[in-house]
């Protein structure tokens, strides 16, 4: 039994650095263009765009896999991203939409949204500048 303790520390100390971390969680903004008239939104008024329920403004995503759109749809959407996925597919084989476009990183997303005055993002509240405009924050 003394020989086998000592082996199996190193193993468990490389385990534990091999599993992944979980996300850290940030507060998220969501961005509109600064020409927007819009000043305030619920959360769950933002959903209805990038869910499809209504066309009033162009959603713009992050890319799929990222944390922030994990958290993105976790926290606002109320969905999975494979759920969200699933009613962009139906919207688009139904011709009745596009699915939003997605960028990498939210730098891309916040040049997105400052190019179209109808764009709606969201972004870590940390990458807020004045290219956009904070229409609500999700803790």
């Amino acid at each position: 039994m003394k020989r086998l303790l000592p082996r199996a520390v190193p193993l468990l100390v490389l385990a534990a650095l091999a599993a992944p971390a979980a996300p850290a969680s940030a507060e998220l903004v969501i961005i509109v263009n600064p020409q927007n008239p819009a000043t305030r939104m619920f959360p769950s008024q933002a959903a209805q765009f990038f869910l499809g329920g209504s066309v009033l403004f162009t959603p713009v995503e992050q890319a799929e896999g990222s944390a922030i759109r994990a958290e993105f749809c976790q926290k606002v959407l109320e969905k999975s991203p494979a759920q969200v996925e699933a009613i962009w597919s139906k919207i688009v084989f139904t011709a009745k939409g596009k699915a939003p476009k997605e960028y990498k990183t939210s730098a891309e997303v916040k040049k997105a949204v400052s190019a179209n005055v109808n764009a709606i993002g969201y972004i870590e509240k940390a990458a807020l500048d004045d290219s956009v405009k904070a229409v609500s924050t999700v803790p």
